[in-house]
């Protein structure tokens, strides 16, 4: 393996009732909260009310910025800039999805940044600092709780892009299952999709020596399989809620990749195809991950066949590497059609009248991904397999 140097300072907070940590994780020199969140689902199940009775409680100044889209945008991002430096906003909470975490990843560096957020999305200059948050997580999915990415998208340049900085790493998550619970079943399946889509990006590398890392990747994953089908199921159902939303923040807070670097093409190229159509991101992913692994499998046929033998329990007597390699691939295409994730851009009225357009986003910042690189042709290729 590589060498590494870890560091996650989030504290994470998990399990039912423990929204009561906010007394002691708040700063109390902190006045001024600004509340991120999205469209509304967390005044329909309580939260919002629990939040806003605990800060003033507190004697916190309380703020809000609503609206937060599922692929936050940098237009919004500036307008929480904005408030905050108005305001003197001392402390921020980002109360939703990972795209509000995302969007408050965003906005607590903008504020602290004298120009405009986008410079820092597109890596024109680099996030030092940033105003402190914390989160209360409501979606199991982007493991944004508890590492330091972002993805923001600016509509009017059909532009999305991931971003990240050691600033803008949580002092804090609170994960309680319950408030996962009335997350509709479309959302929970992206979700889940999402989640097994970040381990699949670090588990394609070509570093050798990886034997626990492997393993671990590989242990989420059959922990994700086991339980998304009772989930999607039952979605009112703790022990499977809290299995799930466990498994998300495992999946990319930084456990899974020490010692390596995984691949994240697939993530640019559904970015590029989110930016032009603003669709589900899980959904982008269920769709060109198996294309993906199609078009590379020849990059290292032996661990696609050890994910396919070991995740999928793929029979590899009598085939060959290769064969048993393409079955796996085929099964994970199986399980997420299983549990009603699309599978063709077909599914969202997608057709190829973009092809050319997405394949240029893709390409913004030139060839990309780390287990296969990948050039123009190849993204044109995977998008039109997807079709």
């Amino acid at each position: 393996m590589e060498n590494f140097v870890f560091h996650n300072p989030t504290k994470l907070i998990f399990g039912k009732g423990q929204i009561e940590q906010l007394r002691q994780e708040i700063p109390k020199d902190a006045k001024n909260i600004l509340i991120v969140y999205g469209g509304g689902s967390i005044k329909r199940n309580g939260l919002y009310d629990e939040v806003v009775a605990l800060l003033a409680e507190m004697g916190k100044e309380i703020f809000e910025l609503s609206g937060v889209e599922p692929n936050p945008r940098v237009s919004t991002v500036r307008k929480g800039a904005e408030l905050c430096r108005k305001e003197h906003m001392d402390f921020l909470l980002a109360v939703g999805g990972g795209s509000v975490i995302d969007c408050t990843k965003a906005i607590a560096a903008a504020a602290k940044y004298e120009g405009d957020p986008w410079d820092f999305v597109t890596k024109k200059t680099f996030v030092t600092e940033a105003l402190p948050f914390g989160t209360i997580l409501t979606l199991a999915a982007t493991g944004s709780e508890m590492n330091s990415g972002s993805v923001i998208t600016n509509w009017e340049t059909k532009e999305k892009y991931g971003w990240g900085s050691p600033a803008v790493f949580p002092q804090f998550s609170i994960l309680d299952p319950t408030y996962t619970m009335t997350v509709p079943k479309e959302h929970t399946i992206y979700g889940i999709v999402d989640m097994m889509s970040h381990v699949f990006e670090q588990y394609f590398h070509h570093v050798p020596n990886t034997p626990l890392q492997d393993r671990m990747c590989e242990a989420v994953l059959k922990t994700v399989i086991e339980t998304a089908p009772k989930l999607v199921n039952d979605l009112e159902n703790y022990e499977w809620r809290e299995t799930i939303l466990y498994s998300g923040t495992m999946a990319l807070n930084g456990f899974l990749q020490m010692g390596l670097r995984g691949d994240w093409a697939t993530h640019n190229i559904e970015h590029a195809v989110s930016a032009v159509y603003d669709i589900p991101h899980g959904g982008g992913l269920a769709i060109l991950f198996p294309n993906w692994m199609k078009h590379v499998v020849d990059e290292n046929v032996a661990r696609f066949k050890q994910l396919a033998v070991r995740v999928f329990d793929v029979d590899s007597t009598g085939k060959s590497d290769r064969d048993t390699a393409l079955e796996g691939i085929e099964k994970l295409r199986q399980f997420w059609t299983s549990i009603g994730a699309p599978s063709r851009l077909a599914d969202y009225g997608i057709g190829d009248e973009q092809l050319e357009l997405m394949a240029d986003k893709a390409m913004a910042f030139g060839e990309f991904g780390r287990f296969k690189i990948l050039n123009r042709e190849d993204v044109l290729a995977i998008l039109r397999a997807s079709l």
